[in-house]
């Protein structure tokens, strides 16, 4: 038996023969397949985060501010400034919003419990889930005449009312599709389980005018979290730091399963740097938008379907072979995603630069890839 034989052996058996989470990192002239902002951070903030890092780095024989409490603060403010007031006991933190849903799922999964989300979703949700090993359930999504990916009241509760989960992911905006979900289906999901709901907020920052947050709907609702990250709307994909919302009595028992110390001082340094700066890093977040709605115009141009969004990104089919478009696009130097739907690929908003190089490229695919949806 080689090492890989023996490895697979001793593995737990609910992980034998599943794959890793691996969205490319390959050197191309424009990459657009991770959803990170393409503007680099501003100077006057890299100046900040390496005075931050410094007046911190003589301190590094110390273990960091186990609690995170400035960062809490900070965070709780810069929540706060959508209209509803968070407190700092009711944020917590991790290295990126993965580690947060981490906590969650440790904390509130398990062995015998079961977690749903409705798919297609982020594809960490279900990768996070099985870790714990908590049981993952694929919810479906599709409104008669409406669209393939939206996702209403009914058939959202009629599916926790089937399942019983007892954690549920309703992303939103959602990711591969962009689309946001009304607050109508969160308090009615909310309203139909006795379980944990979770609020995956990744990318509320570039939601278009009037889409709600469900920051409005955690009064009262000790089970409910809304989970944010600085990764996309701040440029600090490097950075790793994820956030959430929620009442204080559970942001307290995420300590029970949280590793000691687990937010390094120089992560809690430059989150902080970064925060100060913020109206400066969401500068971007207008002209990212520009670019997202230019792509849905200029795809349905092209004869294909785009899916409007309220994310960075824009989902968009009517390929006939979308493995095949996704090769041909990195030929020509554009790097986007495929994320596992027929027809479909998905592409980051990027600068206006970029987002040419792309629309170009794909113009010229167009008339030897587009292809009829069956």
């Amino acid at each position: 038996m080689d090492a890989r034989e023996q490895v697979e052996d001793m593995l737990r058996p609910d992980l034998r023969g599943r794959t890793a989470y691996g969205a490319p990192q390959l050197d191309v002239p424009v990459a657009l397949n991770t959803n990170e902002n393409s503007y680099p951070v501003p100077h006057v903030v890299v100046v900040a985060m390496t005075r931050a890092v410094e007046a911190v780095a003589s301190g590094l024989n110390r273990y960091p501010d186990r609690e995170f409490t400035a960062l809490r603060e900070g965070l709780a403010a810069f929540l706060s400034r959508s209209g509803t007031a968070v407190d700092a006991a009711q944020v917590w933190a991790g290295n990126g919003s993965n580690e947060v849903l981490l906590h969650l799922l440790q904390a509130f999964g398990g062995p015998g419990r079961t977690a749903l989300g409705f798919t297609p979703a982020y594809s960490m949700h279900p990768i996070i889930t099985t870790t714990t090993g908590t049981a993952w359930v694929d919810g479906m999504r599709g409104v008669a005449g409406r669209g393939a990916f939206d996702l209403d009241a009914g058939a959202a509760v009629a599916q926790v009312r089937e399942h019983r989960p007892d954690v549920v992911f309703l992303c939103s905006p959602n990711n591969p599709t962009g689309t946001a979900l009304g607050l109508d289906v969160v308090e009615a999901v909310h309203d139909a389980t006795d379980g944990l709901v979770v609020v995956d907020e990744a990318y509320a920052e570039f939601a278009r005018p009037g889409t709600p947050s469900a920051l409005t709907l955690l009064a009262g609702r000790p089970r409910m979290v809304v989970t944010r990250t600085m990764s996309k709307a701040f440029a600090l994909a490097g950075g790793r730091l994820g956030y959430l919302a929620a009442d204080p009595a559970l942001t307290d028992a995420l300590r029970l399963v949280r590793m000691p110390y687990h937010l390094s001082s120089v992560t809690q340094a430059v989150a902080l740097a970064a925060l100060a700066h913020a109206d400066l890093m969401l500068e971007t977040v207008g002209v990212v938008k520009d670019q997202r709605d230019r792509i849905v115009e200029a795809v349905a141009a092209l004869g294909l379907d785009p899916v409007p969004s309220d994310a960075n990104f824009v989902l968009f089919g009517g390929l006939a072979d979308a493995p095949g478009t996704w090769r041909a696009l990195l030929e020509r130097g554009v790097l986007v995603r495929d994320v596992g739907i027929p027809h479909y690929l998905r592409v980051t908003a990027g600068t206006p630069e970029e987002t040419t190089a792309f629309l170009d490229a794909l113009a010229a695919l167009v008339p030897t890839h587009a292809g009829a949806v069956p």
